[in-house]
């Protein structure tokens, strides 16, 4: 990468609670890619920052003065992504194509940078995108004004410590912080000479915080599972002390099956010479800071665009809920008439079906009662004289049984003659039964007795 013309940079550290607690603040000359720590503060709330190491003058026209602020880790989003080998424009232009995929947040709202790592192959190259809320941004952007820093560049500290870390086996490397009251744990990945995945595991203060580590290193293992990169365990790497070893080396290494190995990690201001080498080799283009902010005025101008413009939002949204009760107030009149004229006809129309209903009832009856008698007169006229009828029984309404007797067997004739005769019998031109069945005889000595069911056909009231 080109040298920058770096004059001097500072790097300034807010702490997790985005300055309500003491800030530090490193400052560093800098020269033909090289820096060197010239003077290091800390300052406590509601002391401000010292003017003469952040503030800005006009010898920074000739002395360039670059301002860099750590982000708070856990207000970011780490994704790692696989590309083809190209130049660094193509491949942010790759990355942008995939943002929608790779954001947890709409692409709208986020601000996202990239880091660029040594190809892995010769046709692949490995990225890391850092991505944070715009909102959050720009809140933490505020703040720093407010105390009169002007950040030039908006960076995360662990990313730092995760590339200076050299990596010559696959593992799980893991940088444990402090962030608050919580346990931020930056976790990388890697296998097969590359990073495969980053995850930052926000974790509480409590006595299990090994364990809820351990739950979200399997779920991410799961995961490495299913897209193929992770085929064996590895060993456990965690940068820190003896008792940062003590704290986490009990649930890792069961988890992993091996002892956990310590490494060692980079102190803050370790770190911050770090960033400003980079800086100042311009050897670090992951920067969380818009573009925008570079110009102050425009970025004002911008801002109050965003506000007009959310206010215009907020606005349509007021009128649209209005509206959207007056109308819901406008159905419920409706309904409330339409219940009224329904509840005013209820009565009327519950009368008018149990009329219906009997009615119905009635006229069935006596389709029944003309039914019985057109068929017993049926029966009666078309008997032979020498067939006796014994029973006449009517049941349910529409199936009628008949049974007699015969002197001889030389009567079953006229007994199939006097069947096909009722099936044809009619009353009103209309037939009285839709279904005759065929009669069954017995011989009794001289004698036979026979017997033939029927059903009677008559129309049921509408």
């Amino acid at each position: 990468m080109k040298k920058s013309n770096l004059h001097s940079c500072n790097v300034l550290d807010v702490g997790a609670s985005g300055g309500l607690e003491a800030k530090q603040i490193w400052r560093f000359s800098a020269g033909n890619g090289e820096v060197s720590l010239t003077a290091e503060q800390r300052v406590v709330p509601p002391e401000p920052l010292p003017a003469k190491l952040v503030a800005k003058d006009w010898r920074t026209l000739w002395q360039r003065k670059l301002n860099i602020a750590w982000f708070p880790a856990d207000q970011v989003f780490l994704r790692v992504a696989h590309l083809p080998a190209a130049d660094r424009g193509e491949l942010l232009a790759m990355v942008e194509l995939q943002l929608e995929k790779l954001s947890p947040l709409p692409v709208t709202q986020i601000v996202w940078s990239v880091e660029f790592l040594p190809q892995h192959a010769e046709n692949m190259q490995t990225v890391i995108v850092v991505i944070a809320a715009r909102a959050v941004v720009e809140e933490f952007l505020g703040k720093l004004e407010g105390d009169g820093y002007q950040p030039d560049r908006l960076e995360i500290p662990q990313l730092h410590e995760l590339l200076a870390t050299r990596f010559e086996e696959n593992g799980i490397w893991i940088y444990p912080s402090r962030e608050g009251t919580r346990n931020l744990c930056l976790v990388a990945w890697w296998y097969g000479g590359a990073l495969q995945q980053l995850q930052l595991v926000h974790l509480p203060e409590s006595p299990n915080r090994g364990a809820l580590l351990v739950e979200q290193l399997t779920k991410a293992a799961w995961a490495g599972e299913m897209e193929g990169w992770f085929t064996v365990q590895t060993r456990c790497h965690v940068a820190g002390d003896e008792a940062a070893l003590a704290r986490w080396e009990p649930a890792l290494s069961q988890w992993a099956g091996h002892k956990v190995t310590l490494v060692d990690p980079l102190s803050k201001t370790a770190l911050a010479e770090l960033a400003a080498r980079l800086a100042a080799r311009n050897e670090s283009p992951a920067n969380l800071l818009p573009a925008e902010h570079a110009a102050r005025y425009q970025q004002r101008f911008i801002d109050r665009l965003w506000m007009s413009g959310l206010g215009a939002v907020i606005a349509a949204y007021v009128v649209g809920v209005i509206i959207y009760f007056a109308a819901l107030q406008v159905i419920k009149f409706q309904k409330y008439s339409l219940d009224k004229q329904v509840a005013s006809v209820s009565d009327s129309y519950t009368n008018a079906v149990k009329l219906k209903e009997r009615v119905e009832v009635l006229q069935n009856q006596l389709n029944l009662k003309y039914a019985a008698l057109d068929s017993l007169r049926a029966v009666s006229e078309l008997l032979p004289p020498d067939l006796t009828l014994t029973e006449f029984a009517l049941q349910r309404g529409q199936e009628l049984r008949l049974q007699g007797t015969a002197p001889s067997q030389d009567q079953v004739n006229q007994l199939f003659d006097y069947n096909a005769a009722l099936r044809k019998v009619t009353a009103n031109g209309e037939l009285v039964f839709s279904k005759v069945e065929q009669p069954i005889y017995d011989t009794r000595g001289q004698t036979i007795a026979w017997r033939f069911n029927s059903e009677l056909k008559r129309a049921e009231t509408q």
